[in-house]
């Protein structure tokens, strides 16, 4: 054991970046009144925007510019007003602020989203539609991904110990995101957002929003790598880790990094379905890329959970886990797209007449 261990690698990486802090505030600072002021200029700044577009390049170059002073001058009234707003009905306020201590899992969270927005913004490009949508879409995900990713581990791995403590629900800052939880979320924020759209289909839709999801999944399993947790089982393999920070005997032994292996899954997953959106010119058989996703995400996925530490108190009660249950269905649910609701043929005949 002593020299499997010496073989092991390591992990003791800080999951926090730096700390700063804390600060004395100029003046008293109310959170809620951040966030009333935030829903106030976000939807005075929405009216904005649905203003028409002028005429002439001038002339859209300079409503261009006073748009976006517009925007600000918004953004800061709003923020001045939710203060107002919060002093007059007493909310808490806040005199120092942090210590700041952001996180590798914070960070690769949001880069997550930037490079959804990134591949994002060509596949948008390519079908002829706006940035400015795309925006709105990834706003709608983003809310759909964390509270979907939030309930369904209320509700699938702790749902007895929320019930109990109710007021813990919201509170994601402590842990506590399923990723299959996520998946239905985004799927219901699809399902909406493709109806108040025009000129989109959900398959449309979906397609184009698990290119990027792909590959955020690798990003925030690398994260989660950087918090040592969804560990696996001790291993005595050559690339077993060994997490010195959890406590007592577990960090001592060479575990299997499960989260490395779903994040390298990410990774498959990404390089797969944006070789067949590629092999299509950008205009893939509606469903397909969704489809593919489904059976090779969660496929793989059924198969790590064995080497993976139970999360749900119950799962050791079972040879298939929590986490292979919520698989299934959604193994199940993509084949049936890909196989029977699909048109390969007919989409493959469209694209070699546009070529």
């Amino acid at each position: 054991m002593l020299l499997l261990l010496l073989e092991s690698f390591t992990w003791n990486i800080d999951p926090e970046i730096f700390t700063l802090g804390p600060f004395n505030l100029p003046f008293p600072l109310s959170i809620p009144g951040l966030v009333i002021g935030g829903a106030i200029a976000w939807f005075a700044a929405q009216s904005l925007l649905k203003k028409g577009e002028p005429k002439g390049k001038k002339s859209k170059e300079k409503k261009e510019t006073s748009s976006e002073l517009k925007f600000w001058g918004i953004v800061l009234a709003g923020l001045i007003i939710g203060q107002l707003i919060a002093l007059m009905i007493g909310l808490s306020t806040i005199e120092q602020f942090g210590p700041i201590s952001p996180r590798w899992y914070g960070f690769l969270f949001a880069m997550a989203f930037v490079s959804g927005y990134w591949i994002g913004a060509k596949m948008w490009t390519d079908a002829g539609r706006s940035v400015q949508e795309l925006e709105n879409v990834l706003f709608w995900v983003l809310i759909g991904t964390v509270i979907g990713a939030r309930l369904g581990h209320v509700i699938f791995y702790d749902l007895d110990y929320y019930l109990r403590n109710l007021s813990q629900i919201p509170a994601i800052w402590n842990g506590g995101l399923a990723s299959h939880g996520a998946a239905v979320g985004i799927i219901i924020t699809m399902i909406v957002l493709s109806k108040k759209k025009p000129g989109m289909t959900f398959w449309w839709l979906a397609d184009r929003v698990v290119i990027p999801t792909a590959i955020g999944g690798a990003f925030i399993r690398t994260g989660n790598f950087f918090n040592s947790e969804i560990y696996g089982h001790p291993t005595d393999l050559p690339w077993g880790v060994i997490f010195s920070r959890l406590p007592g005997a577990d960090g001592m032994i060479p575990r299997h990094p499960t989260m490395l292996y779903e994040a390298l899954l990410c990774i498959f997953v990404f390089i797969v379905i944006w070789t067949v959106y590629k092999k299509y010119k950008a205009h893939p058989p509606e469903g397909s890329l969704f489809g593919l996703f489904l059976i090779l995400l969660f496929s793989g996925r059924f198969f790590l959970e064995y080497t993976k530490i139970p999360q749900a108190a119950f799962a050791s009660e079972w040879s298939v886990n929590m986490g292979q249950w919520l698989s299934v269905p959604l193994v199940l649910i993509g084949l049936y797209i890909v196989f029977a609701k699909v048109k390969w043929k007919k989409k493959s005949n469209e694209q070699v007449e546009a070529a």
